[in-house]
């Protein structure tokens, strides 16, 4: 794990748990728009920023992969003795949970190389085994994946309609797909509500104290 990298989730994050994963440690932040500003400064040096960085998404518990994260510990046999890609990863949230249910293997996916060493550390806090892949997967099919996990993913309506391209695909091939999502206007029409949340402590990311949330997943 890389020294700089890891000194900076740190020094930008405190560990805490997200509050329907209480389970479940983080490295987690408290302002978004702060950690993103402290993130490009520390990249870029102390007397520049870089625009071009990607805002920290590691740092916070969002709400669609709080809602996933706490089904799959509530349904363990969504995960248990299976192959688990957990798809824009973050904080490792997600994979995290699948791993202390039980998977056989827990793979977290995410191209940021900060989110790789904050998954790495979060990991660590928890005593579990999560592998991690740099790589953009999406276009292309994957070897060795039972289910995939995909939180907050819809954000973006460009993103979200290049994520569910690649889940539908995955779903076709015969793999169990669970999305997580607050309901955003990017989450498309016909999937299958399997749970609902109410995932308090999101004023500073989604703009309200409480936030709806929902686990998904597309029909064969």
């Amino acid at each position: 794990m890389t020294g700089g990298r890891a000194d900076t989730v740190r020094t930008l994050t405190g560990v805490s748990a997200p509050p329907l994963v209480p389970e479940v440690s983080l490295h987690l932040a408290d302002e978004p728009f702060a950690a993103w500003e402290a993130t490009q400064r520390d990249q870029a040096g102390a007397d520049q920023a870089d625009p071009d960085l990607p805002p920290p998404f590691w740092a916070f518990a969002w709400a669609g992969g709080q809602a996933l994260a706490r089904y799959v510990l509530d349904h363990p046999s969504a995960v248990a003795g299976r192959r688990v890609l957990d798809l824009a990863s973050g904080s490792g949230l997600v994979a995290i949970s699948a791993a202390l249910a039980g998977a056989r293997s827990v793979t977290a996916c995410d191209i940021d190389p900060l989110a790789a060493t904050a998954i790495g550390l979060n990991a660590a806090l928890n005593r579990v085994r999560v592998d991690m892949l740099t790589e953009d997967v999406l276009g292309r099919d994957l070897d060795g994946v039972d289910v995939v996990l995909a939180g907050d993913v819809c954000y973006d309506a460009e993103l979200a309609d290049a994520m569910m391209t690649f889940l539908r695909a995955q779903r076709r091939r015969g793999r169990d797909v669970l999305i997580g999502d607050p309901l955003r206007p990017y989450l498309p029409r016909g999937l299958t509500v399997l749970a609902r949340y109410e995932v308090p402590g999101t004023a500073n990311l989604e703009e309200r104290a409480v936030t709806a949330a929902a686990v998904f997943t597309i029909p064969a």
